[in-house]
């Protein structure tokens, strides 16, 4: 009788869990702002998926946000502060992407900012273009949330 209440309770649960889907769209310039919220997407995902619930997140980086994805970053960044923010944020996308976050960055966004695409981290997918990302995202229920 107590494995059928356990069996039954679990089951209770798993039919109540909630997936929460989000994209985190990162445009930001401020290195240690970055740092921050990368640190936050993680957090947030312990958060939800210690409640039993589910994640799916994604990151679409772009604009000033895009130095983070290189391997090179301390050649393309000119302040020194901001190079173990930098730092910070790439080891933080790694550790996202090997949770399952699917990290997109903008061509058009490396290209501006003189990254080459081989110089892009192997846990970051090349994107055309990531606003049709983020759209894709949001079509198809992923809450957009935004650092700027």
């Amino acid at each position: 009788m107590k494995y059928f209440f356990i069996i039954l309770s679990t089951l209770f649960i798993m039919a109540n869990a909630q997936e929460y889907k989000a994209v985190f769209n990162c445009n930001a310039k401020d290195m240690q702002y970055v740092a921050s919220r990368m640190i936050l997407v993680e957090r947030t995902m312990d958060m939800i998926e210690k409640n039993g619930d589910t994640t799916k997140f994604a990151i679409t980086i772009h604009g000033g946000c895009a130095p983070i994805v290189s391997k090179n970053y301390d050649e393309i960044v000119l302040d020194e502060k901001d190079l173990e923010s930098i730092k910070a944020s790439q080891q933080q996308l790694i550790k996202l992407s090997e949770k399952g976050v699917e990290v997109v960055v903008c061509a058009m966004s490396l290209n501006a900012n003189t990254i080459p695409k081989e110089d892009v981290i192997p846990e970051v997918k090349i994107s055309q273009n990531s606003f049709i990302d983020t759209i894709r995202f949001q079509n198809n229920g992923y809450a957009l949330m935004v650092f700027e």
